[in-house]
């Protein structure tokens, strides 16, 4: 093929083909531009719901965590009133012995109203017991006392002067300290 056009129409169809090809370069380019910038927004849509579920998964392992930590604060108040009352029952194993013995020391006619006990703090397996009860008439009374008195285990004995004033059907009261 013999090219008979003139050298400025054969400039003229180069620079359009030059021209073309440049367009569709271009075209290319903004068509790759395009899809790179696409492609990149939904890389970005696709991370903010990976950030939301991961938000949702920590409120709700936050949530779990402090139900964990409001379960274990009772469980150590649980802990803390057993060990209280462990060491209570360990440290108290007397009070059955007062129990053994004031019955024992109780003369016919007199029965108990009110017994109270306390730890006495500076002295280990020692207590301040407070009796109450009914006794028919003095002359008992003084009986239950006589027994309080021979009782090693008791000491500190005290009876309000109350406790004396009637000669029959007397209320009395007694305060007194045991230790084994």
């Amino acid at each position: 093929m013999i090219n008979l056009l003139p050298p400025e129409q054969k400039e003229g169809i180069l620079t359009e083909k030059k021209f073309k090809l440049l367009l569709v370069l271009e075209i290319v380019f903004l068509a790759s531009l395009l899809s790179f910038s696409l492609l990149l927004f939904l890389v970005n849509i696709s991370i903010l719901n990976d950030l939301r579920v991961q938000e949702t998964i920590l409120q709700e392992k936050e949530k779990s965590v402090s139900l964990n930590k409001e379960f274990e604060e009772k469980l150590n108040l649980v802990n803390a009133d057993l060990s209280f009352l462990n060491r209570f029952y360990q440290e108290n194993t007397e009070f059955t012995q007062i129990l053994e013995k004031i019955p024992g020391l109780l003369p016919p006619g007199i029965y108990l109203t009110d017994l109270n006990f306390a730890p006495l703090p500076k002295e280990k397996n020692a207590f301040k017991i407070s009796l109450a009860g009914f006794c028919p008439n003095r002359e008992t009374l003084l009986l239950l006392k006589g027994n309080l008195e021979k009782e090693a285990a008791f000491s500190e004995i005290y009876f309000p002067t109350e406790s004396w004033l009637k000669p029959s059907d007397i209320n009395f009261a007694i305060s007194l300290n045991f230790k084994k």
